[in-house]
């Protein structure tokens, strides 16, 4: 049986759409720097990340803070929300009467972005609970705290392809412990690792390196 540890974060995926290099300077260098949008994020999810509560609201099963893996992914993370809607073409759910379907709730601080990483972070969300489970998830929502309402995904056999693409991607960079160089764009004013992500110095060596370099002078 293989270790969670060998298994990437869910959560990367956005982090990799945004920026592969942002994603390597957190999950391969183990750098991270809060910013307001980041503390805002937090905010968010302070109502809806309480792992294990379980709330029933007539036929449905509200589950937060829900653990969620993919062993053929090799991916591990936690679902915001996880609707159970009592349906008799569901499935089981342990400790709850009856049978259910299952429909993933991502909350996000901002509003709907330029690119699918929200999108890309829910399919996987949904390739978990779909092996988890044994049962087929045809949508999801993604709820938007500026605009104030969730917006359905479905999750097309595209979307799919997409995630597992962008796995694989993301672990022969992770094996290899390859930090991308920097790619230079708008969204470099919003990324929360802008004073460490040190683009003057990054076709040289690895931000770790640089830091350790300092720390020696």
């Amino acid at each position: 049986m293989e270790s969670d540890d060998e298994y990437l974060m869910l959560s990367g995926i956005q982090h990799y759409q945004f920026c592969k290099r942002q994603w390597a300077l957190i999950h391969i260098e183990q750098q991270w720097e809060e910013n307001v949008k980041t503390i805002q994020g937090q905010h968010v999810h302070e109502k809806v990340d309480m792992p294990f509560i379980k709330e029933q609201r007539g036929n449905q099963l509200i589950v937060r803070a829900m653990p969620v893996k993919s062993e053929s992914l090799k991916i591990s993370g936690i679902c915001d929300v996880v609707e159970f809607m009592k349906d008799e073409a569901g499935v089981q759910i342990h400790g709850a009467d009856g049978t259910y379907l299952a429909c993933p709730v991502e909350y996000k601080r901002g509003k709907p972005k330029w690119n699918d990483a929200d999108l890309l972070q829910l399919t996987a969300q949904a390739i978990c609970l779909e092996e988890m489970l044994l049962c087929s998830i045809p949508r999801g929502y993604l709820f938007y705290h500026e605009i104030r309402r969730r917006i359905e995904i479905p999750f097309t056999l595209e979307m799919r392809d997409r995630v597992k693409r962008i796995v694989e991607e993301m672990y022969a960079l992770y094996v290899q412990r390859n930090t991308p160089k920097v790619k230079t764009g708008s969204y470099c004013q919003s990324c929360s690792l802008q004073s460490i992500c040190l683009p003057e110095v990054m076709s040289k060596k690895t931000v770790k390196s640089y830091i350790e370099g300092k720390i020696r002078e």
